[in-house]
């Protein structure tokens, strides 16, 4: 199922080392995201109590709005998530192995994906809902 995962050599320490720290810059890029996104709701929230008159129109903006921020924040909480799960399994020497085939993930995908469980054929797969396995494990 993986491409060339098995020809795929085993991670290097200063790989390794490279890898940790592209997850962990992107999981503190995500958090600050986050952060920034809900003072920015707070804020917005807090200058509206004061522009009256109320016109529908901009009730559906302001609704479209928090909705397009919501969905937003639950995106980048789902990345979090797999970040959380790819240190994880870094500390168990699990990382760099799909959790569909058992093979190492090819190295450009984890330089592109570094939080990526699985290979490319089984990330299809389970795209799909073909592929046994629990979220964020």
């Amino acid at each position: 199922m993986a491409e060339n995962g098995a020809n795929e050599k085993k991670l290097s320490p200063a790989e390794m080392k490279k890898l940790t720290a592209m997850l962990l810059a992107k999981r503190n890029e995500i958090l600050g995201n986050m952060t920034e996104m809900e003072s920015e709701a707070l804020r917005r929230e807090r200058t509206d109590l004061s522009n009256m008159p109320f016109h529908l129109a901009d009730a559906g903006s302001d609704n479209y709005e928090i909705d397009n921020t919501l969905g937003l924040m639950d995106s980048e909480r789902r990345i979090l998530l797999e970040i959380d799960a790819a240190l994880s399994r870094i500390e168990k020497g699990e990382y760099g192995i799909c959790r569909g085939a058992g093979e190492r993930i090819p190295k450009k995908r984890l330089a592109a994906i570094p939080w990526a469980r699985y290979c490319v054929d089984c990330a299809a797969l389970a795209e799909k809902g073909l592929l046994q396995g629990g979220d964020y494990d």
